[in-house]
Formats: structure tokens, C-alpha cells, sequence
């Protein structure tokens, strides 16, 4: 039975700069004759023409023919009525808010003059934006609008739900140079074989389009008789849905239309229809192969055999049974993994299992661990292993019975039989040197160098330190913190401190030689902080006034992390360094850095240097730091170029967090910081980790991405691993796989914890297989795609040029849904863009993809920032990467007060604006709230508390506490958004028509970058045609 998948067509009235891409290439940044090469190992893409266009870079000015559509495309669409209850907009003839009607585009800056360039890039700088659209040509070629949109003819359509068969919709195939733009072909409702009633018929089509601001009537009258097979008549004219020629030439102008935004598939709408379906439900973890809710949906899992979607989720979760059929539809296999995943309070923690002496049993041949999949014979005294299907004999002490369905008497009492996840106390043969480990340290290292001290930045971390320290993690049955903490304080120079708790001051030791540096002092150096509080607090108070005349702004980097590995070294325990940084260390020492931030590798080949660090000593250094489980996390205050690429590399290999604080501004930001690092020190976290994946026989893991370490092909080091961070594991055939015996995964991390006790985690997942690609198209998961496609790419961008990388993204995504269309969906005209259900928002979330700053270059964007974004994503989870790639548009001025449910989202695009409205914007590394020119007054009292639009600070990055309902509910919402995010959102306030506006407009990722990116109106039209020129 044949799957119709999700039917749209976009229009092409015009053939489209820079879209056409060069010869398929397959796979991952590789072509299939590469297909073996080791992991880790980048092949260059098949043969790339130097005429090849660029990716998504429209070249030189754009083609002619009207420049109609403003950055955002149809704005005369007005406010759909379902997705935006505010009030409603006036009827007029003119456009509902003239400063964003297409003839009045001169109101901003154009991005051809440097002028607003530099400016924005400041901007960026005080605000510390990663931001959202991309680099187009640079300023100066071509014509400052955007390039001109695909127009579209005929009537918009009024929004469909999709509702029908698997989400099967159609859209109006485009207008054609030989049809005219008036006379739209038969259009194809064939496919919504619910028989919903099509478009109006041909004659109905010559109406006038609706006002702006008016929605469009509900008139239509059914077209009779289209539901047999598709007449051909209207397709003839443009054999691949391709005109000829750009069609906007001819005919009346005032027909002309782009394609509604509606009619194309929402994010939005995908997520609410899964919340309204799974929503607040119980999801059990029973049976093998079952897609769990979207990440987006809040539901409460229950684990009854497979792990929890909360610390697994897949890219698809039915495999297809031979690798040819995975390069057939090139569908990732992948992973992503997040062991130590936060569980909410009404979920059951995991159980701890303890063997005693006897340790975990495990499977002879493979080492799998004992779990679900494990089969039980002769009457219990043997097992059949599921992942390599040897017999092992049962140990004694493990031994049960088994009951009428084979199954062991005790199947239930034992969370290693009847769960999906679940703990071992790990025996001494899974230690270091066969002995216990010591409890980690947490040791904090400050730049004491002259610009930290005089903007205040060392007293506000000391300060703070007073109060963090009391809140070290600790096992939960503990009434104190195990971890041990110690001090260092630095410049040029190393300054060690004594805290020992019988001393009356603390003792400082320098160490000048930072060339070779050593631990100077061992007893007194890590202590327990419950002991020698008075101590700490003392030397926390003396730290900013013993360097408040220091003069000294040259500071090391490398010897700091070395100083905290040996010291880590020579306590024999892991830990944790926290380092306070701020400037590129110049400092004569190992790993000085010199500026070498070059704006004209940008667009070039040579870009890739930018993200590569500038010496391997940093490469050595984490390696030697994940073998003494030494984990490093960074604090950044930059306010020049710091090198992130180089400066980051030891916390992205440690398993640590790098976050970042452009021109750090005591009133402003230090209250982020101040969370970070709170939230930083108290999260949940394992150190000295390994996690190796086992599979069942036909496949295996290929691939690793994270904040990880590999010395061989098996085994992902980790100094540490936090409850934020996430692993992508790719998986390969090495044979064929069996439908009945599904495919099955099992991820095991042994850590040590918070207490100093061994132990191991272990994570299990069964996947379904099938030969039927149908089946594998049925069970897939965008949001986790997106998440494995964006850290390959990113891994890639150390490697390739990016415009190779962009090229190949698109080309998957085609190839993808060109293999849906071809074996998966009813026949129907090549004019139409079909998608499978479950991917119905992949175009849109791979063109925020190709926007993003990493792989697409902005004038305004640092390269610190790139490389820092491109960091943050590489150890992100789904729900993380879903959130960053397509930020969260709330609607806050139709706030129900009495309800504590968040507001329905909308879509990132400007045309969802409107003056009258107030919206909070968040991608979990941002927020924005975006003030219309004529917010309601009452609101803006009730907010902000001041009188009017006027008189708002957009300085503030906290609301003020105002004690009325608006005031209390927004805040809400705010820290509930914050509430499970890794990083503190700053806040920004962006009004209406101001310079600011400029930034918070590249998280509207709908619409065209203010430097290039494709709006998803155009995207689409790129990948149809992409897809019929494989099809063809």
C-alpha cells in the first residue's frame, strides 16, 4: 500500500540565481565510492565543477522583474486568523503596517551601506548575538532589496489543516510562461483522497486577490469531478513543473502572487497537532520500534523494557534491513544520546543494582550487559545474548527459575530484566588501578590581569563564590558535598593558595615558570569547603584588593589547564577546573595566541582555518586532560578577538561548557553570568567517563560526535559528562538485518560520581527493521535529523569549504525526499512537492540550518561568535538543537492572566508581526521582546510600568517586578522558557522601527536573511526542484 506523504507545490515563475546545484553528491561530505573510510576521517566531495554555483549564495545583482516582495515575502497575506487571535488588522487597501510594506524598505538601513554594517556589528558585539540569517552576496553587489522572490499568480489559498490522510495537501502547481499567469492549470486535488473539495474552478480564479488584511472568503465553490485521476491538461505545459522563462512578465500585475505562506507546511502546527495528541499522556516504553512524542510535547514516560525518549532518540526508529536500502533513501541512522538527561519529579529515577562482589553479569562473547533483550533457556540456567546471540551459561548467584512463558520468576523485581535504564554499582576491575576512586575537585581559576579588575569582574566572581560553594553537588542520602575545592588566580603568572582549615590566613605560592608548571603545594590546595570556609571567604574578600593595583594584561591560557591537571594529577582524582578568562593569552608561554582573524578567508576556501585552532598544543593538552579525567569548563569575557576556535577546544574535548559574555558590562550582564555559573556548579554530572554502544549483529556505531575524546574506534572518553550534554552516534550495515529480531542498541557509561563511587549507566533500545522503505519514511524523527545533520556538517566545517558542505545538505535533503516520491507516494504530476509526514517540516528546519552564521558567513558576525556557536551545537541534545535552529515566537499580548499554560507559538516570520502586538522570542541562547509601535498602553504600564511606548528603556535585560497579573504571567512564561535551558537568555528589548531591530530580525528564520539565506518560501522551491532533477 502505497504512503501519500504531504503535497505541496511551490511556484517557479522565474528560474532562480544560484539555486541549481552541481552534480549530486551522497552520503555525508562524501561520495559512495568512500563509503569505508574510517571514522573521523573527512572525504572530499565528488568532483565539483569550479562553475558549480554556490550553494546558497545568489551571486551579483538579482534577475529582473518586479522587486516585489519586501525581506519577508507575502506581507499582504495579513494575520491568518488561527494563528494570531490579536486584534484584528484594519481594512484597507494599504498594506496593514506600512513600515514594513515593500516600498518603504528605505526605513532601515540597506545592508549594501557599511555604515548600518558596523553599526549592526557592534551591536551584535554589546549584545552578544549568535545570530540567524546569512551572507548573501557581500554588501555592495547587487541591489540592496533581496533578491526578487519567485512570483506567484493566482488566488492565495485560506490555511489548510492538515488533517488529511498522512498529512497529504496539495498546493496549486506554478504559473507557467505558456499557461499565462492568470490561468492556473487543473489544479491537483487528487490528491487528498479524503475528498476534501479542491480549489475553486478555473473561472473563480480570476477574482481579485483579497485586501491585505482581509482574509480570504470561504466561497469556493467545490470543483466537480476532480477526484478521478488528474487530467493532464494543465501539466503538459510545463514538462517538470519548470517554466521556461520567468512568467512575471506577462499578464495583469495585480494578480500576481507569491506562494502563501500558509499553504505550506508549519512547524508550528506540527508541533501543536503532536501536543493535542500525546500531550500530558503516559507514553510507555513497551513495545520495540515506537516513535515517541516530539521533543516539543510534554507528556510523562514511563519505562517498561526500552530506554526513555528523554535519554535516546533516533533519527529513524525502524532501520531498513539491507545498506542498500539505506543508500537508496540516504536516511541517517543515528542516535542521539544523552545519558545523564534530566528527569522530571514525576518520572521514577533510575534504580541502582548492586551485585556485591560479583559485578554486572554480562554476555561472555560481546560484553553486552545484562538487560530486557537477554533470552532465557533450559530452564533458566543459560541465556541467550540478543546482541550476538552466544549462549552463556547463568552464574550461580543470578540464577531463577523461569514460569510458564519462559520468563524468570523475579522478571519484575529486577530493574536490569524489566527496564530500559538502569545502574550498576561498578566492582574494582572498572577502576583506575583496581582501586576506589577519590571524590572529584572543583578548582577556580581567575584572570586577574588589569582589565578584569577594574571593570569589577573579580570582585563579582569572588563574591559570588561565597555563595555558589554552598551549593557543591552531593549524593542525595549525603548531608555534605564530597568535592574537595581548590584556588588559582592568574595573569602571566600562577598564583596558588593555601586555604588549609588550621590556618588563620590563607597562604599565596607563585609559580613563574609557566613554562614547565608544577603544583607547588599539596596539603592545603584542595580542601573541604564546609572545613575551611573561614579561610576561603577570607581569601575571597583579599583576592580583588591584592591585585587592585596590578597593571598586568598579558595572560596565559595553556599553563592554567595544565596547573589544574596537576594538580587533579597529584590528588589521584578527577574533577572540574572553572576558568574566568578574557583576553587572547600574548603571554611567552605554551599556547600563546596571536591575532590572526582574517575577514578575507571569509567566502573563500581557506574559511575552514578560521574554525581550526592555531597550535596543537591545546589538542595535547585535552588529550592529557581526559586521561586524568580532568574537565574543563570556560568563562569567557571577551572584548576583542579571543580566538574561541583555539580557546575552546580544551572545554568541547573535556566534556566542559564554554560560555561567552561579549563586552561583559557590570549592570547588564551580570546577572547571566551569575545563573550560568549557579546553574553550572549545581547540575548533575559524572566524571572519568567511557561509554562504548554495542549493537546486534548486521550494523554497527560508525561515527561519534559531542564533547568527546576518541583513542580508537570503540571508546568515548569523557573527563566528565553533564545532564546537558548530548552524543550523535551514526550507525552503518555490516550486514543484512532481520525484520523479527529488529535492530537493538546498547549504550553503557561507567562514570564516577558526585560521592566517588564507580558505577556504570546503562541505556537500552530496540528498533524495528524492515525491507519496505515505506516503513522507514513512516518512523522518522525530524527533530533528531536536524540534530545529527547539523554536527556533521559542523565537523565538516574543520575540513571543507562550506560552500561544499551547504551544497551537500541540500543535496541530501533532496535526495531524501526524492527517494519518498519515488517509491513511497501515489502517483501524481512532477509539479508537485511531496513529503512524508514525519518530514513534512524538514526543508524549513535544514534552510535554518544552512542559515545559521557557522555555515553561511555574515559582515556582522565575529568569527569568535562562529566558532562559539559552532561549539555550543556540537554537544546539543534535541530538544536544544530544535529550539536553537527555530527559535520560539510567542505572542504576549493576548496573555490569558488566569491561565499558566505558555501562549501558542507562531512562525518565525515577520508577516506574523503586528504593531499593535507584543512578542517574546527565545532560541535558548537569546531572547528578544519585540514591542509594536502601538502596544496597547495599558500593557506597557502593566509591564514595564511606565506610561507609554516612549518612554520604555530598551537597556534593561530584566523586567521590573510590577505586582499585576501581565507583569506576574510574562515573567512566568520567561522562566519557564529559561527553566530547562543549558545557558541564561539575556533579555533584549527591541521596539518597533529602531536600529536593534535589525538583529532581532535574523531569528525570523522564515524569511529571507538580511545577508542571503533562502526564505522557506524559496527554499522549498529549490529542493522541488532539486528533486525533479532526480527524478528525471
Amino acid at each position: 500500500m502505497s504512503q501519500q506523504g504531504y503535497v505541496a507545490t511551490p511556484p517557479y515563475s522565474q528560474s532562480q540565481p544560484g539555486i541549481g546545484l552541481s552534480p549530486p553528491h551522497y552520503g555525508h561530505y562524501g561520495d559512495p565510492s568512500h563509503a569505508g573510510s574510517p571514522p573521523g576521517m573527512m572525504k572530499p566531495a565528488g568532483p565539483l565543477g569550479a562553475a558549480a554555483p554556490g550553494g546558497m549564495l545568489p551571486q551579483g545583482p538579482s534577475p529582473p522583474g518586479p522587486q516585489q516582495f519586501g525581506q519577508n515575502g507575502a506581507h499582504a497575506q495579513g494575520h491568518p486568523p488561527q494563528r494570531f487571535p490579536g486584534p484584528p488588522p484594519v481594512n484597507s487597501g494599504a498594506p496593514s503596517y506600512a513600515p514594513y510594506s515593500p516600498s518603504t524598505q528605505s526605513s532601515y538601513p540597506s545592508p549594501a551601506s557599511t555604515a548600518s554594517v558596523t553599526q549592526m556589528a557592534s551591536q551584535l558585539n554589546a549584545m552578544h548575538i549568535n545570530s540567524y540569517g546569512s551572507g548573501m552576496a557581500p554588501p555592495g553587489q547587487g541591489p540592496p532589496g533581496p533578491p526578487s522572490a519567485p512570483l506567484f499568480q493566482g488566488l492565495p489559498r485560506p490555511p489548510q489543516p492538515s488533517i488529511m490522510q498522512p498529512g497529504s495537501q496539495v498546493l496549486p502547481p506554478p504559473p507557467t510562461a505558456l499557461n499565462g499567469p492568470g490561468a492556473s492549470p487543473l489544479p491537483p486535488s487528487t490528491h487528498r483522497q479524503d475528498g476534501l473539495p479542491g480549489p475553486a474552478p478555473l473561472n473563480a480564479q480570476y477574482q481579485p486577490p483579497p485586501l491585505p488584511g482581509q482574509t480570504l472568503g470561504t466561497g469556493y465553490s467545490p470543483q466537480q469531478g476532480s477526484y478521478g485521476p488528474q487530467m493532464a491538461g494543465g501539466q503538459l505545459s510545463y514538462p517538470g513543473g519548470f517554466p521556461g522563462g520567468p512568467a512575471q512578465l506577462a499578464g495583469p500585475p495585480q494578480l500576481q502572487k507569491k506562494l502563501d505562506p500558509d499553504s505550506i507546511p508549519s512547524p508550528i502546527q506540527v508541533i501543536e497537532n503532536d501536543r493535542a495528541t500525546r500531550g500530558g499522556q503516559v507514553y510507555a516504553t513497551n513495545s520495540r520500534g515506537q516513535v515517541p512524542p516530539l521533543v516539543t510535547t510534554d507528556c510523562v514516560i514511563q519505562d517498561q523494557g526500552n530506554a526513555s525518549p528523554r535519554y535516546i532518540r533516533c533519527t529513524t526508529y525502524c532501520f531498513p534491513c539491507t545498506s542498500d536500502m539505506a543508500k537508496q533513501a540516504q536516511i541517517p541512522l543515528a542516535a542521539v544520546i544523552k545519558p545523564f538527561a534530566t528527569i522530571p519529579s514525576n518520572e521514577t529515577p533510575l534504580y541502582l543494582v548492586n551485585h556485591g562482589e560479583n559485578g554486572p553479569v554480562r554476555c561472555n562473547r560481546c560484553k553486552a550487559y545484562m538487560c530486557p533483550f537477554m533470552q532465557f533457556i533450559e530452564g533458566g540456567r543459560r541465556y541467550q545474548c540478543g546482541f550476538c546471540n552466544c549462549v552463556n551459561d547463568v552464574p550461580p548467584f543470578y540464577f531463577q527459575h523461569l514460569d510458564h512463558i519462559g520468563r524468570r520468576l523475579d522478571h519484575y523485581e529486577k530493574p536490569e530484566l524489566s527496564l530500559g535504564s538502569y545502574e550498576y554499582v561498578a566492582t574494582l576491575d572498572y577502576c583506575r588501578k583496581n582501586k576506589p576512586p577519590n571524590p572529584p575537585a572543583f578548582i577556580f581559576m581567575i584572570d586577574v590581569s588589569y582589565s578584569n579588575i577594574k571593570n569589577g569582574l573579580v570582585k563579582l566572581i569572588c563574591e559570588e563564590l561565597k555563595t555558589v560553594l554552598e551549593k557543591l553537588p552531593k549524593e542525595e542520602q549525603e548531608e555534605t558535598s564530597a568535592i574537595r575545592v581548590g584556588f588559582i588566580t592568574y595573569n602571566k603568572v600562577l598564583h596558588f593558595f593555601n586555604v588549609k582549615s588550621n590556618l588563620a590566613q590563607p597562604q599565596m605560592m607563585v609559580v613563574t615558570d609557566v613554562g614547565e608548571v608544577f603544583v607547588p603545594l599539596l596539603d592545603g590546595f584542595l580542601v573541604n569547603y564546609q572545613e575551611s570556609q573561614s579561610v576561603i571567604h577570607n581569601l575571597l574578600d583579599q583576592i580583588p584588593e591584592m591585585f587592585a593595583d596590578s597593571n598586568e594584561n598579558e595572560t596565559v591560557f595553556a599553563p592554567v589547564i595544565q596547573a589544574g591537571m596537576e594538580a587533579l594529577k597529584a590528588a589521584d582524582c578527577p574533577g572540574k577546573l572553572f576558568i574566568f578568562h578574557s583576553s587572547l593569552p600574548t603571554a611567552e608561554a605554551p599556547g600563546k595566541l596571536k591575532n590572526r582573524d582574517d575577514k578575507k578567508l571569509i567566502n573563500t576556501d581557506k574559511e575552514k582555518i578560521l574554525f581550526q585552532p592555531q597550535t596543537n598544543v591545546y589538542d595535547s593538552l585535552a588529550k592529557d586532560c581526559v586521561a586524568h579525567g580532568c574537565c574543563v569548563t570556560l568563562f569567557l569575557f571577551p572584548s576583542q578577538y579571543v580566538d574561541v576556535a583555539s580557546l575552546g577546544l580544551v572545554p568541547q574535548l573535556t566534556g566542559g561548557t564554554l560560555y561567552k559574555y561579549n563586552n561583559f558590562q557590570m549592570h547588564m550582564d551580570s546577572q547571566q553570568f551569575l545563573n550560568d555559573l549557579r546553574n553550572d556548579i549545581e547540575k548533575k554530572i559524572g566524571f572519568d567517563a567511557i561509554m562504548r554502544i554495542r549493537t546486534s549483529t548486521g550494523f554497527r556505531a560508525t561515527d561519534f560526535f559531542g564533547g568527546i575524546f576518541m583513542n580508537n574506534t570503540t571508546d568515548v572518553e569523557m573527563a566528565a559528562i553533564d545532564c546537558d550534554k548530548a552524543v550523535t552516534v551514526e550507525f552503518k550495515h555490516d550486514d543484512k538485518l532481520a525484520e523479527d529480531s529488529g535492530a537493538l542498541i546498547q549504550c553503557a557509561v561507567l562514570y564516577t560520581t558526585i560521592g566517588g563511587q564507580r558505577r556504570l549507566r546503562i541505556h537500552n533500545l530496540s528498533l524495528n527493521c524492515s525491507s519496505q522503505l515505506a516503513d522507514l519514511y513512516k518512523s522518522c524523527e525530524t527533530d533528531a535529523l536536524i540534530n545529527f545533520f547539523a554536527k556533521s556538517a559542523f565537523k565538516a566545517v574543520l575540513h571543507q569549504p562550506l560552500k561544499v558542505i551547504r551544497e551537500i545538505l541540500v543535496n541530501q535533503t533532496a535526495h531524501m525526499l526524492a527517494c519518498y516520491r519515488k517509491n513511497c507516494a501515489s502517483p501524481s504530476a512532477a509539479s508537485q512537492l511531496i513529503l512524508p509526514d514525519s518530514m513534512k517540516v524538514l526543508p524549513v528546519y535544514m534552510n535554518c540550518l544552512l542559515k545559521n552564521c557557522v555555515l553561511l558567513s555574515r559582515p556582522e558576525i565575529s568569527t569568535d561568535e562562529r566558532a562559539y556557536q559552532r561549539q555550543l551545537v556540537m554537544t546539543m541534545g534535541v530538544a536544544d538543537s530544535q529550539l536553537f535552529f527555530y527559535p520560539q515566537l510567542l505572542p504576549i499580548h493576548t496573555l490569558d492572566v488566569k491561565s499558566t499554560a505558555l501562549p501558542t507559538a507562531i512562525r518565525c516570520s515577520e508577516s506574523r508581526l503586528s504593531e499593535e502586538g507584543i512578542f517574546l522570542l527565545a532560541n535558548g541562547l537569546n531572547m528578544f521582546l519585540w514591542l509594536g509601535v502601538s502596544s496597547p498602553p495599558e500593557l506597557i504600564q502593566g509591564i514595564f510600568n511606565v506610561p507609554s511606548f516612549a518612554h520604555i528603556n530598551t537597556d534593561m535585560t530584566t523586567l521590573p517586578e510590577v505586582g499585576n497579573p501581565y507583569s506576574q504571567t510574562l515573567r512566568m512564561i520567561i522562566s519557564i522558557i529559561q527553566q530547562k535551558r543549558p545557558y541564561s537568555m539575556k533579555l533584549t528589548i527591541v521596539k518597533q522601527r529602531e536600529q536593534p531591530e535589525m538583529v532581532f530580525r535574523q531569528f525570523l528564520v522564515e524569511d529571507k536573511g538580511l545577508y542571503g539565506g533562502s526564505s522557506y518560501v524559496d527554499f522549498l522551491c529549490c529542493v522541488h526542484k532539486e528533486i525533479c532533477q532526480l527524478l528525471n
